[in-house]
């Protein structure tokens, strides 16, 4: 193997090694982006599961209340 080959290979890996970085930090901001996302999926399905359980509480207070009152 010559100099100019040695060179050359060092050169490619470097030039690999480089784009892996590159690609590297591209999944890290996605990975964030997608944490995010979640994160905001999570509290949306809380707040929405809260709101349910909400209105059935109050739909059974009325329907208590309702039938209280009628007698």
């Amino acid at each position: 193997m010559t100099q100019d080959d040695f060179q050359k290979q060092v050169l490619d890996r470097l030039e690999k090694l480089d784009k892996l970085d590159h690609d590297v930090e591209k999944l890290s901001k996605d990975n964030e982006k997608f944490n995010d996302r979640f994160t905001n999926y999570q509290q949306a399905t809380q707040s929405l599961v809260s709101l349910a359980f909400g209105l059935i509480a109050s739909a059974i207070v009325i329907t208590v209340v309702s039938s209280v009152f009628k007698r």
